[in-house]
């Protein structure tokens, strides 16, 4: 049986990490771009390779995948295209569209948020079997949003940054 294999790139990010456990239950194989100190947790919460793109190049380290997810932009949806098999799909949640997209022989897909009983169905699904879980990596009080997004923005958290809002 044939597996689909998805590449996700920063898997330990917030959107990363709820897609790497979505394309696990889905069935896939999923390969996950982090920094080596972030590899055990991707192993936990499913990624079967990790991969360090701070030692290697994850376009020429990986081939053939079904699915990209593309969380960073940049250059990563361009070199991304080298790890697609013909007809994959890149699917680039920031909006980046690679020139050469008909060369590779690929389809592009942007991904917006929007609201779909569906799908948020589905994920609530998964969510009550087990197989869906934020991952919490840093709580803080609203009036410190400001430093949330400073965290944020460092590429260096694992899961999800939660603001609170004390009760009136």
């Amino acid at each position: 049986m044939y597996k689909r294999q998805v590449l996700v790139h920063a898997a330990a990010g917030g959107v990363g990490h709820l897609a790497v456990q979505i394309a696990k239950a889905r069935g896939a194989y999923v390969i996950g771009t982090a920094s080596a100190p972030k590899h055990g947790f991707l192993r936990r919460i499913g990624v079967d390779e990790p991969v360090d793109y701070r030692a290697v190049d994850f376009a020429e380290a990986v081939r053939d995948v079904d699915v990209v997810l593309d969380t960073i932009g940049g250059d990563y949806g361009p070199r991304s295209l080298r790890t697609l098999r013909p007809g994959g799909v890149l699917v680039s949640f920031v909006l980046s569209r690679p020139a050469d997209l008909d060369a590779a022989g690929v389809r592009a897909e942007s991904l917006l948020v929007e609201p779909d009983f569906a799908a948020m169905t589905e994920i609530a699904a998964l969510a009550e079997a087990g197989l869906l879980r934020a991952e919490i990596d840093t709580v803080l009080p609203l009036e410190d949003a400001a430093r949330a997004h400073e965290r944020g923005e460092t590429g260096r958290v694992s899961g999800k940054i939660v603001l609170t809002v004390a009760a009136p």
